[in-house]
């Protein structure tokens, strides 16, 4: 039903618990030195999907990164793309179709579930995820493919995870970078949303 509308930013809820904000924080830096006018019209390019829920409110299912940098550098409004209405569905009937159609990702950041009231109620809340970052950063290295896969790079976070320690990653996240784009090219890697082996 793709119709895109302007709304406050700060109305925006999250559909996961966790970003990468080394991703954010590159974003912030992409958008700070632009104008008011060009920092607009980057977010007009750039949809967020959303779906109407519950009591009316923007659920966001992607861009999460975005949004919380547009709102870093002081943005106060963002243009969603409405994917669907689920407003009429109330509570657990609205989480469990949304975790049906994959637009909803309730772990945190050590990739443990939990339930869905424990996703943050505003963008600002969410934690880092450091690992998120790590497959973000892997993935512009061309280490693995944009993949239809809903949450496809929170599956690679979770592959880095169980393989590079946390206190290298935080040490030194380029080489971690590296250690990860070996990793994501291995065979141990094969079969996950994106893999190229190259």
């Amino acid at each position: 039903m793709a119709n895109v509308q302007e709304t406050p930013i700060q109305k925006l809820r999250p559909t996961q618990i966790t970003v990468g904000l080394i991703e954010v924080r590159d974003k912030v830096e992409r958008l700070s030195p632009l104008p008011a006018k060009g920092r607009r019209e980057l977010m007009r390019g750039h949809p967020i999907p959303a779906v109407l829920g519950p009591e009316g409110k923007l659920y966001i299912t992607d861009h999460h990164h975005l949004g919380r940098a547009a709102i870093e550098v002081g943005l106060t409004t963002a243009f969603c793309e409405l994917d669907a209405d689920l407003s009429t569905l109330a509570g657990d009937e609205f989480w469990k179709e949304m975790n049906r159609r994959a637009w909803v990702h309730p772990l945190d950041e050590n990739g443990v579930r939990h339930h869905y009231s424990s996703i943050p109620d505003c963008l600002e809340k969410m934690v880092d995820d450091v690992y998120r970052s790590l497959a973000g950063y892997v993935r512009a290295a061309r280490g693995f493919d944009k993949s239809p896969t809903a949450f496809a790079e929170f599956v690679w976070a979770d592959f880095f995870r169980r393989l590079i320690a946390i206190e290298d990653v935080r040490a030194d996240f380029r080489a971690a970078v590296k250690t990860a784009l070996a990793l994501a090219q291995g065979k141990s890697a094969k079969g996950l949303p994106g893999y190229t082996g190259k």
